[in-house]
């Protein structure tokens, strides 16, 4: 990638025109982390939280995010996704949560700021529902890990 689409010839933001692309199986995963104290982990583990099943409540956060990211993000186009998938993983040595989020869809453009924007939301809704036992939580290294489909076709970190 040479340029920066977003921009036009004279340094304008506009949304890329993708009408003339053909319409592509197209997915994105996306991943970041959260860290907090052991006592914060363990009591979203057993569930003890006042607010609920925190994991839970941030995977629906984490759906629901993806299918907002264009109302979020200015010039992303809507989409039409056809799947969403949020996975956690407890790293309990480290005190860590590890989100990874699969988009997919079928469209002229990619899914990777909906696989991006899912992630962070689902991290962030984390964050608020353990707040009041850990303000102290780093959330981090949210990135793309791949991406397929469309015309640059098959990328990996």
């Amino acid at each position: 990638m040479s340029e920066l689409t977003h921009f036009d010839s004279q340094g304008q933001a506009h949304m890329v025109d993708v009408g003339s692309k053909a319409d592509t199986e197209r997915v994105a995963v996306a991943t970041g982390n959260i860290v907090m104290l052991p006592s914060t982990l363990a009591m979203i583990i057993k569930g003890d939280t006042k607010k609920g099943d925190v994991l839970g409540i941030a995977r629906i956060a984490a759906i629901q995010a993806s299918k907002r990211t264009s109302d979020l993000i200015p010039l992303c186009h809507p989409i039409s996704l056809t799947k969403v998938g949020v996975e956690f993983e407890i790293d309990e040595k480290n005190n860590t949560i590890h989100c990874t989020v699969t988009a997919k869809c079928t469209g002229k453009t990619g899914v990777e700021m909906e696989a991006l924007t899912a992630t962070s939301v689902a991290l962030l809704t984390i964050y608020d529902m353990s707040k009041a036992v850990d303000r102290g939580m780093v959330m981090g290294e949210i990135k793309l890990l791949k991406k397929q489909g469309g015309k640059s076709g098959h990328w990996v970190a």
